[in-house]
C-alpha cells in the first residue's frame, strides 16, 4: 500500500461540504430536496423561523379550539406565501409573540386532551393519565437515545449525522420492528420535557449534524412536546443552561464535549437555525398534518404496506393505505421537501412492493424512493427471540436475492428514481 502523498501526515481525512455530495447530483434529488439543503446550509432561515414572523390575531389561552383552527387556515396562506419570498430572499424578521408558531404549539396540546394525533383518532384525554389510548401514553414524552446517526441516507446523515432523537412506543404493532426494544415499550428511556428536548435538539445541531431527525417509536404521539421543543428554539431559549446541558445527556449515545460544538454551524442571522426532519409511519390525522405543514423542512415517510390485509395482519393497523396515501398526497400538493422509504418484506413483494411503488409511479414519480433491503426477523418474527410467534413464519427470514433483484426491477420498468438514495449505501457516496 502506498504511503501518504507528499506533504500529509497520513492522518489528514479531506472534508468535502454537505452539498457537494454524490446525491446532490442527481437532478431528482437536488430539485426534490433543494429547501431542505439550503436549511441544512443555513443559507434560509427552517420554517419554524419563519412561523415566528407572521403575527396571530387572537388570544391564544382564551380561544375556543375551533377559534385556533380557523386562525390556523386563515394564516396557512400568508404563511406559504412568505415562505415563497423567503426561497427566494431568505429574509425573515421576528414579531411579538403571540405569533403562528405560538399557535402551532396551542393547538398541540389542545389537541392531547382529546387526542387526536394520529389516525386512531382516540379521543382519550391524555393530560389526566387516566385512560390510555393504542400508544400507552398520557402527557409524558420519553426519549430512548438521541445521537448522530451515520446510518440514514446520504443526503440526511451527510458527514457528521442526522442529529436523530428516539422516541418510545408506537401507534402501529409491526410485527417485524427494527426498532422493537423502544417501540414495545413505553417506559424505555426517560422523560424529557420540552426544555429538554429542545436541548438535545440544540446539541445535536451544535454539533455539526445536519438536521433534526424527530424519530421513534413513532414521533407523531409525541406531537405536543416536539411542537413545544420547536417553539422554545424559535425564541425562548436562545441557548441551553448548564442544567439543560447535564440532564439532557443522561441519554445521549455519543461523546460531548464542549469542544466538540462547531462554531456558527446551526444560525441563521445569528438565531438556532436547523431543518426539522419529520421521520415517521405517516398514520396522522389532518389536523397534526396542519400543523406539521409549518415546522417541517422535510418529511421522511415510510410506506410499508400495500392495499390489501397485511397492515393488519402484520401491524394490526386498519386504514393503513387511505391514511398514507392522504398524507403523502397532501405533503406532494403542497410542494414539500421529501422522500420515501419503503422496507422490501419476505413473501410481500406482490403484496406490498409492487402495489406501493405502482402508487408512487401513477401519483408522485418525480419523488425518491429508497427501497430499503436490510429487512431482518426482529421482534415478533425472529426465531431466536423470546417473543417469536408461528404466525409469522412467512416473514422469519430475511430476504432472497431475487426478491431483491425483482424490486429493483420493477422500479426501473416503472420509472422511479431510485438509484442515487437506494443505492448510495454500495459506495462511498462522497464522490464531487
Amino acid at each position: 500500500m502506498a504511503g501518504p502523498a507528499p506533504g500529509r501526515t497520513g492522518r489528514e481525512v479531506a472534508i468535502i461540504p454537505f452539498d457537494q455530495l454524490s446525491a446532490w447530483k442527481d437532478p431528482a434529488v437536488a430539485k426534490r430536496l433543494g429547501w431542505y439543503l439550503d436549511v441544512a446550509e443555513n443559507r434560509k432561515p427552517a420554517k419554524f423561523r419563519i412561523a415566528r414572523t407572521i403575527p396571530v390575531a387572537l388570544s391564544l389561552a382564551d380561544a375556543p379550539e375551533d377559534a385556533l383552527w380557523d386562525e390556523l387556515d386563515r394564516l396557512t396562506p400568508v404563511f406559504v406565501e412568505r415562505l415563497a419570498r423567503i426561497r427566494e430572499t431568505g429574509e425573515a424578521p421576528g414579531t411579538p409573540p403571540p405569533h403562528l408558531l405560538d399557535l402551532c404549539r396551542e393547538l398541540a396540546y389542545r389537541m392531547l386532551a382529546h387526542c387526536n394525533f394520529c389516525r386512531w383518532n382516540c379521543r382519550v384525554d391524555r393530560t389526566r393519565g387516566t385512560k390510555f389510548g393504542t400508544c400507552k401514553l398520557g402527557s409524558d414524552t420519553r426519549v430512548s437515545t438521541y445521537f448522530h446517526h451515520l446510518g440514514e441516507e446520504l443526503v440526511y446523515r451527510g458527514l457528521r449525522g442526522s442529529g436523530t432523537i428516539f422516541f418510545t412506543s408506537c401507534n402501529m404493532r409491526c410485527a417485524f420492528c427494527q426498532n422493537g426494544d423502544i417501540s414495545t415499550d413505553k417506559d424505555n428511556g426517560m422523560v424529557a420535557d420540552a426544555r429538554t428536548l429542545a436541548t438535545m435538539a440544540w446539541l445535536l445541531r451544535m454539533e455539526g449534524c445536519h438536521n433534526i431527525n424527530w424519530v421513534g417509536g413513532e414521533v407523531t404521539i409525541h406531537l405536543h412536546t416536539v411542537v413545544d421543543a420547536i417553539a422554545l428554539l424559535g425564541g425562548e431559549m436562545a441557548r441551553p443552561d448548564n442544567d439543560d446541558v447535564q440532564n439532557a445527556l443522561r441519554v445521549k449515545s455519543d461523546p460531548f464535549t464542549l469542544t466538540s460544538l462547531v462554531s456558527g454551524c446551526g444560525t441563521y442571522a445569528g438565531a438556532f437555525n436547523a431543518p426539522m426532519l419529520w421521520n415517521s409511519n405517516f398514520f396522522m390525522t389532518a389536523e397534526a398534518m396542519k400543523i406539521l405543514r409549518i415546522l417541517m423542512d422535510v418529511w421522511l415517510p415510510d410506506f410499508k404496506f400495500g392495499p390489501g390485509r397485511c397492515a393488519i395482519t402484520l401491524s394490526r393497523t386498519p386504514r393503513y393505505w387511505e391514511t398514507v396515501t392522504e398524507n403523502l398526497a397532501l405533503i406532494h400538493r403542497w410542494g414539500e421537501d421529501f422522500t420515501i422509504r419503503h422496507l422490501v418484506m419476505p413473501n410481500h413483494v406482490e403484496c406490498c412492493t409492487y402495489p406501493v411503488l405502482d402508487w408512487i409511479a401513477e401519483t408522485m414519480p418525480d419523488v425518491p424512493v429508497n427501497i430499503m433491503d436490510q429487512y431482518h426477523p426482529d421482534t415478533y418474527t425472529d426465531p431466536c427471540n423470546p417473543r417469536y410467534e408461528a404466525r409469522y413464519a412467512d416473514i422469519a427470514r430475511r430476504l432472497t436475492g431475487d426478491e431483491v433483484r425483482d424490486s429493483y426491477r420493477y422500479a426501473e420498468r416503472l420509472g422511479l428514481k431510485y438509484e442515487t438514495i437506494t443505492h448510495e449505501k454500495n459506495t462511498l457516496g462522497l464522490f464531487v
